[in-house]
């Protein structure tokens, strides 16, 4: 989540999230990394703990590391790796659970941008208005969506040039 006082002062950031894995997801990991020791203790006890806590390690590893960040900063959309100019975003649509799911499942346009997580019920449409895209729009995971929506209207207002003045 975005936190103002760990944001650098020249920094546009108006929303930062980290989509990171349920304490459930935590707890699998640390099963399935010690279910792997627990097989090898009959080759010695010291070999299975081993195995137990390497196995754990490198899973959480894993975890940690391809977990994306959702983030509204310097005038553009980040999910993940991908990134999107705010002038090419149209209507953000909050979504609770159930919207979630339709919109991942019967709703989903194959040529839609994903940054989910199933572990995070709730998220955002955000549609796009870019000629040169064949993507109708990203469907982004966030434990905050309504936080998320109000952070990208703010961000446009601030980023985007004026019409009519």
């Amino acid at each position: 989540m975005w936190d103002p006082e760990r944001v650098s002062p020249l920094s546009s950031e108006h929303y930062r999230e980290k989509l990171g894995p349920a304490l459930w997801v935590w707890a699998m990991c640390v099963l399935l990394g010690g279910g792997l020791g627990l097989a090898l203790v009959p080759r010695g006890a010291l070999t299975g703990l081993v195995v137990a806590v390497l196995a754990t390690a490198i899973l959480a590893g894993l975890l940690s590391s391809t977990t994306p960040e959702v983030a509204i900063r310097d005038g553009e959309f980040v999910a993940g790796k991908a990134h999107v100019p705010l002038e090419l975003t149209g209507t953000v649509r909050v979504l609770d659970a159930a919207a979630m799911r339709h919109e991942n499942g019967p709703g989903l346009d194959a040529r839609a941008f994903l940054c989910i997580r199933g572990w995070i019920p709730t998220g955002v449409r955000v549609e796009l208005d870019d000629p040169a895209d064949p993507t109708p729009y990203w469907l982004v995971s966030s434990r905050h969506p309504q936080r998320l929506a109000d952070a990208v209207d703010q961000a446009r207002r601030e980023h985007l040039p004026r019409t009519g003045s």
